[in-house]
């Protein structure tokens, strides 16, 4: 093995070491605000492009968050797109141009593939580093003079040469949700994809087919998308429009979600305000904001179900038993937010999208078993799954150490700050934590560990940070209650949590000029531009 130990003395001091494993957008803006704070970071990315899942995503993938809250706070859309929801070659193009201007290109080795990182401590081993003095990493600080990471990597392009490994004092998880590891269902034996005479893939590989090869696999097939979350429906309604009613292709889902229109999602988004946020519990609130959450918080009662009858008037979910067993409001406390394309239910009435619940299914040689209807099995030539992916997996198998590995999946509580695990050192996790605005979340918690690496601040004990975490986890139990997931505890008060990074970062959380506008009107990515 080749070792390549990084780093210089300059004037009696280290040069920090940091790398970032990933170039989607998270990896992106980790770099780009890490090089303002006058680090030299350097971003392994596995494929030969950046932009994450937006460099194979399937033909009709559009945002499903209005562009003024997907944006770079200081690189704005150009005036050449003018809709509300790009589509993804317009959202590519965009990533590509924000990695232009501010020249992040030439900090990034494609074709690196890190197989592992390994935690390695001169004087104790990784769990005592871990937990030392009850300080993050033994100092609270985001780097340590006797321990390090050793990242290993595999160059795609000669795969028969030795792995490389670096040794660094930082590291930046950026490897995103909804790739690399689909989540697949089990099945019985004899009673999975095996015994079936068709094809079955996931949504992943048809994406990863591009446009062309994607509609000559799915063209004038009988074909079952199983799932109901956003790629579910698009790729359903995808293969529907191709199709028509000669070859009808049918929406398999165990459970119902609530889906809005995009004009909808436009006017929520305006009121993510200040108001809002006062309807929301929030952890370690005083009285004030306590009672100001039990006073306001039926109006939240009242939206949710507001928005649930507006969905049953415009869309026929009577009719196609198609209205969800749980609220609204439960619903985007959890993250599940997707937009209805706008001929779906054309398609459903029409006959070129089925829509079929079912509790169980499984294969058979013809096709899939519904509910154990033996006898009358769905005929389809192509299974896709759109179940998405075991993210907390592919977070796990990164690390070496089996402690790491545990401090992943022993615990439902989220990161701090949304980034940081307490008994993790010396290492941070972006683009992990979901929210209706994904771009504008892990940029704030990009400009937030910025500051962290330049030294501008040090974390709580790793007691108050579990503490904290812990106030998050029952506070969003609340309103999500089993549809909790950890991934997902700003999505009601992303202001909030705005407030508190900016407060750790010695910035002015209030951003506009006004005090009404400061109550009511929407935050958006570009009221953080100014660091003031």
């Amino acid at each position: 093995m080749e070792t390549h130990v990084n780093g210089e003395i300059d004037v009696g001091k280290r040069k920090k070491q940091i790398r970032i494993i990933g170039a989607g957008i998270s990896g992106l803006v980790a770099c780009k605000h890490a090089l303002e704070q006058g680090f030299n970071p350097i971003i392994f990315e596995s494929s030969n492009c950046i932009g994450g899942v937006w460099s194979n995503t399937i033909e009709s993938t559009k945002l499903q968050t209005p562009k003024d809250f997907y944006q770079f706070s200081d690189f704005t859309w150009p005036k050449s797109v003018t809709e509300t929801f790009p589509n993804h070659n317009q959202v590519k193009d965009y990533i590509e141009s924000y990695a232009l201007h501010f020249n992040i290109l030439k900090h990034i080795q494609f074709n690196a593939k890190v197989v592992s990182i390994d935690y390695c401590c001169e004087d104790d081993g990784e769990e005592m580093a871990a937990g030392c003095d009850n300080l993050w990493g033994g100092t609270g600080r985001a780097f340590s003079p006797k321990r390090k990471w050793v990242v290993t990597v595999l160059d795609l392009l000669h795969p028969m040469d030795p792995y490389k490994v670096y040794e660094v004092d930082f590291v930046i998880l950026c490897i995103g949700k909804f790739s690399s590891l689909p989540n697949i269902p089990h099945f019985p034996m004899n009673k999975g994809p095996e015994v079936f005479d068709g094809e079955v893939i996931h949504s992943m590989e048809y994406a990863e087919m591009g446009s062309i090869h994607a509609t000559k696999l799915v063209k004038d097939k009988r074909v079952a998308v199983i799932g109901f979350q956003k790629s579910a429906i698009d790729l359903a309604a995808e293969v529907a429009r191709l199709n028509g009613v000669k070859h009808p292709c049918t929406l398999l889902l165990r459970r119902v979600h609530w889906t809005v229109p995009e004009g909808f999602l436009k006017l929520s988004f305006q009121n993510l305000n200040r108001f809002s946020e006062l309807m929301i519990h929030k952890p370690r609130e005083g009285f004030f904001l306590w009672f100001l959450a039990i006073l306001l918080s039926p109006l939240l009662c009242i939206f949710s179900k507001f928005v649930e009858s507006y969905l049953k008037w415009i869309y026929p979910l009577k009719k196609y038993n198609m209205i969800p067993d749980h609220g609204f409001l439960r619903q985007i406390s959890s993250c599940m937010f997707t937009v209805l394309p706008a001929d779906f239910y054309r398609m459903v009435e029409e006959g070129s999208l089925i829509l079929k619940k079912s509790k169980s299914y499984c294969f058979c040689k013809k096709g899939l078993i519904i509910d154990e209807e033996e006898n009358f099995p769905l005929k389809t030539d192509i299974v896709i799954f759109a179940t998405g992916y075991r993210s907390d997996d592919k977070l796990c198998n990164i690390f070496t150490s089996t402690y790491f590995q545990k401090c992943i999946t022993g615990s439902s509580s989220p990161f701090y700050r949304e980034c940081i695990h307490p008994r993790i050192p010396q290492l941070a996790i972006l683009g992990y934590s979901e929210s209706p605005a994904i771009l504008y979340t892990t940029e704030m918690q990009s400009k937030w560990l910025a500051h962290f690496l330049a030294g501008k601040f040090k974390l709580p004990t790793i007691a108050e940070m579990e503490e904290d975490v812990l106030r998050w986890e029952k506070c969003m139990q609340r309103y999500a209650c089993k549809y909790y997931k950890r991934a997902c505890v700003s999505v009601l008060l992303q202001i909030y949590c705005n407030d508190l990074q900016c407060g750790d970062m010695n910035l002015n959380p209030r951003r506009k000029k006004k005090m009404l506008s400061e109550l009511f009107a929407p935050y958006k990515p570009s009221d953080y531009q100014r660091s003031v």
